[in-house]
């Protein structure tokens, strides 16, 4: 697999309506839209958490390479990050981008904005993020959600809706365990994408659950993700079209593949 260039992504067109996603692995997504914004989130290009798994005796090696290098963040229009976990907010890709000439701004809950600092991020290059907090870049609306953290160690988490003007609602999880309040709050938003993290080994959302929460939304298009990089929390994606079927909601499931972008748009079935 070759790695993912900005020209690549500032090359590919957006019809009107549409949003386009690249899956860089676990839970770290490009997203780009038809005026040409380009939004990361979570973006983990590096191995650093290898070294975190050999500390605790669990294998965090990445299992692909990463299929992006750091530098190509530069040009990008915004990063946004869900929590402080050194797979989503990653020193070794941060720093290297910022050392590049990174200048988009930052978003982040609260107990990630020390960790950035400590990256040398500037603060006024960051700004912190809460549920229902929204802000927009270029075309997008990016609306922070609530998320139930694993553990004491951040109780900030944060998952968010991404939209467009005339085009989908993308909900990305983030690191969340189940609560009914997580299809409270994002029912309000009525999102046409679920892209839900399924690696319940730490205490995220299993495949029934994040199949309970694409039926509760009632979702054209449930994504898994976070569930592909490392050896000692990964499973099989497809449990969660297994739990799809059971709702009745099967043909709703989509795998990505890493690097590979993907256009999506509403379905205006009835």
């Amino acid at each position: 697999m070759n790695p993912l260039t900005f020209s690549q992504l500032q090359d590919h067109p957006v019809p009107v309506g549409h949003v386009t996603l690249w899956w860089l692995g676990q839970s770290s997504f490009v997203i780009k839209g038809p005026g040409g914004a380009i939004l990361a989130i979570d973006p983990y290009l590096s191995d650093s958490c290898a070294r975190i798994g050999e500390e605790v005796g669990v294998d965090m090696k990445r299992r692909v390479p990463p299929p992006m290098n750091p530098q190509e963040l530069v040009g990008f229009d915004a990063i946004f990050l869900t929590h402080s976990h050194q797979d989503h907010c990653d020193p070794d890709t941060l720093a290297p981008a910022l050392e590049a000439g990174l200048k988009a701004p930052v978003f982040a809950p609260a107990e990630t904005l020390p960790k950035l600092a400590s990256i040398g991020f500037p603060e006024n290059r960051v700004q912190m993020m809460w549920p229902n907090r929204e802000v927009k870049v270029g075309e997008f609306s990016v609306r922070a959600t609530f998320a139930i953290p694993l553990g004491a160690d951040d109780l900030t988490h944060v998952g968010y809706m991404v939209s467009i003007p005339g085009g989908p609602c993308i909900y990305f999880t983030g690191d969340t365990g189940w609560h009914d309040l997580l299809a409270d709050a994002a029912a309000v938003h009525r999102p046409d994408l679920l892209v839900a993290v399924i690696n319940p080994a730490f205490r995220n959302l299993s495949p029934a659950e994040a199949a309970l929460l694409a039926k509760r939304l009632d979702v054209g298009m449930v994504i898994p993700c976070h569930y592909d990089l490392f050896a000692d929390n990964s499973i099989p994606p497809r449990m969660l079209r297994t739990n799809l079927v059971m709702h009745g909601i099967a043909d709703r499931y989509h795998e990505l593949r890493h690097a590979a972008p993907f256009d999506f748009k509403p379905s205006t079935d009835a």
